[in-house]
């Protein structure tokens, strides 16, 4: 909600593209994107290595179907 929160302040390809490298990044935290969005905006590269943070964990999000959202509509969620 709060990456979304964005579009109230930033165009939309400003944050697709902070969106889209965060995933690249494996940072996918409202901070991470809030960080890119910025420098995207401002023209400076970031300064987002997680290299140097070995020990925080790495996140892979996969693609969702729309159709996975459906099931919570019809009760068959588990």
């Amino acid at each position: 909600m709060q990456v979304l929160r964005l579009l109230e302040t930033f165009d939309i390809d400003d944050l697709h593209a902070a969106v889209k490298k965060a995933l690249h990044l494996g940072a996918v935290g409202f901070d991470a994107v809030k960080h890119l969005v910025l420098c995207q905006v401002e023209k400076r590269p970031p300064k987002l290595d997680l290299d140097v943070y070995p020990y925080l964990p790495r996140a892979h999000v996969g693609t969702t179907k729309a159709a996975s959202y459906m099931s919570l509509l019809s009760g068959d969620a588990a």
